[in-house]
């Protein structure tokens, strides 16, 4: 019987990447709450398989060769998946190339700067508004970005991929960044039939309950010490 796959994991945008891959594999998997809130990305196990203290992770225990294997970075479990899986990330290397064009877009600019723009807007102590304008105008040119490639493709890559999985969870909170999706007609078009899917909503319902049960870190100054005043040491 095969070994369900161990998915460290904490209810948030590059969290819910993962837990939409797998729903839309329909493989097993079993969920290790990692609750940033608390510090238990520190953990020294967990550290051994995301040594930049970041969830997710994953260990499959049926990696290359039958032998386990453990995966971080949310773009690069992801990649694994449907390597392994043959799904989502196609093999033509032209179609392939446009995948990983746009996974890496939302991993190096989408995630990122949308992040910021919930910091500044949510979380930092004192309104700046060069920050805050600088990141919700970030978002609104990304945004425009989408739109505009999504005015001729149904998905950010041709067919539905790993590159519309990484993306949905950092659309979805468009409210927090400042954004309409009415100014956007193509993006809301690819939100309302990605959110439509049954995978992605079984997707991002993983750890509601868990993420319920804390307390709103707009208000919950000792996890923004956590998750905001992190150093080497």
């Amino acid at each position: 019987m095969t070994k369900p796959i161990e998915l460290f994991f904490w209810p948030t945008p590059n969290g819910y990447k993962i837990t939409i891959m797998l729903e839309e594999l329909g493989v097993p998997y079993e969920v290790k709450y990692i609750n940033i809130g608390k510090g238990e990305q520190f953990a020294p196990d967990f550290l051994k398989i995301a040594p930049n203290n970041r969830m997710p992770a994953i260990i499959d225990p049926d990696g290359p060769g039958g032998a386990p294997i453990s995966v971080f970075e949310s773009g690069a479990i992801l990649q694994y998946l449907g390597r392994k899986y043959g799904r989502f990330y196609p093999k033509d290397e032209r179609v392939r190339v446009q995948v990983e064009e746009w996974l890496f877009w939302q991993m190096g600019g989408l995630g990122p700067m949308a992040g910021q723009a919930h910091h500044f807007r949510q979380y930092a102590p004192e309104k700046i508004e060069y920050g805050i304008d600088r990141y919700t105008n970030e978002v609104n040119r990304l945004y425009g970005v989408m739109d505009r490639r999504l005015a001729d493709h149904e998905y950010l890559a041709g067919d539905y991929s790993i590159a519309d999985m990484a993306s949905i969870g950092w659309v979805r909170p468009y409210e927090n960044q400042g954004q309409t999706l009415e100014d956007f007609p193509n993006l809301k078009r690819w939100f309302d039939a990605i959110l439509a899917r049954p995978a992605v909503q079984r997707g991002i319902e993983v750890g509601r309950e868990e993420r319920e049960r804390q307390a709103s870190l707009a208000d919950d100054k000792e996890a923004q010490k956590i998750l905001f005043n992190q150093r080497a040491r």
